[in-house]
């Protein structure tokens, strides 16, 4: 059995790469193409593969500027010629991975983690509003999106079937392309994030784990904590540091990047974990909950689907709240100061176990098996790394 495996880009850890990472542990021959490839910047298990790149790893500074060639990219993956051989071609995309060309006859499945959101519904998170003054560079700006969307739309019909990574993701490929698709929810490593040994009571901190940037809302956190003297700590980097910085006006702590285990530690102890963002899955929530902590969260993509609404009334996992503005989450926070005792961390707990590794790895390889019958019959090879050996910030 030959299968091809299409991922975006690797250069770095994040959740596309953890889900990567597993049907490389599974299928270790097979071929992995990609638009460029750091290497060392993923996993072992990824960087045995035979990995093929396109022409844009040989550009000069690409490594560094990637995102600069977004015109190039669907060209480049249509570049990209997959091997005749080939018994089935499994793309792993956010951007242009769906538009590979597979050879005639052969079935192309597709696990979408998103239509590409800087041509489709997040342009303005990505592009500030305060930044978008209808210059020439934004209008040619426009116009190269435009086209990619164009692109994008077309590229969709040469998939057999999407997967998509949870119904939001799902709507939005039938909003954007037309289509329908699966449900196979993302792996979490329910055996890494566990609850604490010891019954100790949970420090009085709130936190959040995300990339700073835009559209993760962290300002709506940090205005929120500091409005009310409640204390918060962020683990994550990116490029809105400094700015966000300001905003905590020195009450708000800035971890930076850590590892797993110190995030474990946090998600521990943390009062409860915030997520003002619109996710469209959102992978931290559930290791939140994994641990026994509550989320307070944004009642919009992801969150909807991975935590159970606690109420005056019945017990939940969590807090989710309506509007994404400061004062929505202002007024889930007095809420949840008010209602503790209504966010169980058992239910919590067994709330993330709907999200496991194993879970993930037999539904998609069953799915895989309706094209390709071999593919079942392919035996998993240890790894060096564990799923958790990924360090993941803003997924």
């Amino acid at each position: 059995m030959h299968l091809t495996l299409v991922h975006d880009w690797l250069t770095g850890l994040r959740g596309g790469e953890k889900c990567l990472d597993l049907l490389c542990r599974r299928f270790p021959q097979a071929e992995l193409l990609t638009l460029l490839h750091r290497r060392g910047s993923t996993t072992p298990a990824i960087e045995r593969m035979p990995i093929r790149a396109s022409f844009l790893q040989h550009i000069p500074g690409i490594q560094q500027h990637y995102r600069w060639s977004l015109p190039l990219m669907p060209l480049a993956i249509e570049s990209l010629a997959v091997k005749r051989t080939t018994d089935l071609v499994l793309s792993f995309s956010h951007a242009v991975a769906k538009g590979v060309i597979a050879p005639r006859d052969v079935p192309h499945v597709c696990y979408c983690f998103t239509p590409m959101r800087y041509a489709w519904h997040l342009r303005d998170e990505y592009f500030s509003p305060n930044e978008r003054r209808r210059t020439l560079v934004d209008r040619a700006r426009d116009a190269v999106l435009d086209r990619l969307r164009d692109w994008d739309r077309a590229a969709a019909e040469r998939v057999t079937r999407f997967v998509a990574i949870s119904r939001t993701i799902a709507e939005r490929i039938r909003e954007c392309y037309g289509r329908e698709s699966t449900i196979i929810y993302p792996p979490v490593d329910t055996e890494f994030y566990t609850p604490a040994d010891n019954d100790r009571p949970r420090d009085d901190y709130y936190l959040c784990v995300s990339a700073l940037v835009p559209y993760k809302r962290l300002d709506h956190a940090i205005a929120a904590c500091v409005r009310t003297g409640r204390r918060l700590v962020i683990i994550g980097t990116g490029p809105e540091r400094a700015r966000l910085e300001q905003l905590g006006q020195g009450c708000v702590q800035f971890l930076g990047w850590q590892s797993d285990e110190v995030i474990r530690d946090h998600l521990r102890r943390c009062r409860a974990l915030l997520f003002p963002g619109h996710e469209d899955f959102g992978i931290v929530p559930v290791e939140a909950q994994a641990c026994g902590a509550p989320v307070i969260a944004l009642a919009q993509g992801g969150a909807t689907e991975t935590v159970l609404p606690a109420s005056e009334t019945a017990h939940g996992s969590g807090v989710l709240y309506e509007q994404p503005t400061i004062a929505g989450l202002s007024d889930a926070l007095d809420w949840f100061e008010a209602h503790a005792e209504q966010c169980d961390p058992q239910l919590a707990r067994e709330q993330a176990e709907q999200f496991t590794v194993a879970r993930y790895e037999q539904s998609l390889v069953a799915l895989l098996a309706e094209y390709c019958p071999h593919v079942g019959h392919a035996s998993r090879v240890p790894a060096a790394t564990t799923a958790n050996d990924l360090s993941l910030v803003g997924v």
